[in-house]
């Protein structure tokens, strides 16, 4: 198998264009076309559905583009291990945080710890923004390292522990009777800025406020702190959210008061999740490491 061939294929998903992958690759359009062909041979099926408006993989294209993806990152990463072996450690890492969880605490630590003990690392690190479930970037190998909402056990993932924490009542311009905590009740009968309903903080807000038989309004929804912060300081409504996230927004809204919610109190799970079948490499198994340590210590 010719590892040019993934990584043609590859591109030609990537954009949805064999003529224009022709282009960015420099390689001949018809000579592009054969090594397509090559792989549909060696696989017996066909690999991409053509049309006027360009292509797309069939069933089987999309199975060999998520082992490509696989393939070819572990190919660069043994190219980079090798080239730098007994020297420093370096490579790319790449880290996705799960919106409204610690990453907004931790994120800039991280970075500022990256960049100081191992300036060899290439550290790209976001906030999960659509582009599927982050657990299925990990699994492709598209993310070395994320830190989610733990959903238990899941194939091919490993999932690290790190702390539990509390759902807090946050808002602008409460009432003085309501600093401190706050009945479940209460709190739903704001005005809410949430997550969306596939948000795991949004999921444990609906299931409780379904078991308690409580309705509620919900005035937006976003998975953004900034848009949330401001939301809050306009007075479109109050928000319910990880004890971490409420002192994310506080740093942005210092006027905003947080509550313990109580009668009942709620609680998500956080971990770190690298993939079970693809070995990290020792740049990510580094920024791992300081992203575990980081993250326990906030929530210490």
């Amino acid at each position: 198998m010719d590892i040019r061939r993934l990584h043609a294929f590859v591109k030609i998903i990537d954009i949805g264009s064999i003529t224009r992958a022709s282009a960015i690759l420099h390689i001949a359009q018809p000579a592009l076309s054969q090594q397509i062909a090559a792989l549909e041979t060696h696989f017996g099926k066909p690999l991409l559905l053509r049309s006027k408006r360009g292509v797309v993989p069939t069933e089987a294209g999309k199975v060999l583009y998520r082992h490509c993806q696989m393939i070819l990152r572990q190919m660069n990463q043994a190219e980079a291990d090798i080239s730098t072996s007994s020297e420093e450690i370096t490579g790319s890492v790449s880290i996705v945080l799960a919106p409204l969880g610690l990453g907004s605490l931790v994120a800039t630590q991280l970075m500022k710890t990256v960049r100081d003990r191992h300036p060899g690392i290439s550290l790209y690190i976001n906030e999960a923004v659509g582009g599927g479930p982050i657990s299925e970037q990990i699994m492709t190998g598209k993310t070395d390292v994320a830190l989610i909402f733990d959903p238990g056990k899941m194939p091919s993932l490993t999932f690290e522990p790190i702390c539990t924490e509390e759902l807090y009542f946050v808002g602008v311009g409460l009432d003085q009777a309501e600093e401190g905590e706050i009945s479940f009740a209460e709190a739903l009968s704001h005005p809410l800025v949430l997550p969306s309903p596939i948000h795991t903080v949004r999921q444990v807000i609906d299931t409780t406020a379904a078991r308690a038989g409580v309705q509620f309004q919900v005035a937006g929804q976003t998975e953004s702190i900034s848009i949330l912060a401001n939301a809050l300081q306009e007075g479109i409504g109050c928000s319910i959210l990880p004890a971490s996230a409420t002192k994310a927004v506080q740093r942005r809204v210092p006027q905003a008061v947080r509550c313990r919610i109580r009668r009942p109190n709620m609680k998500i799970n956080m971990a770190i999740c690298f993939s079970a079948q693809l070995p990290l490499s020792e740049a990510a198994a580094v920024v791992r490491d300081h992203l575990a340590r980081l993250a326990t210590e906030i929530t210490q």
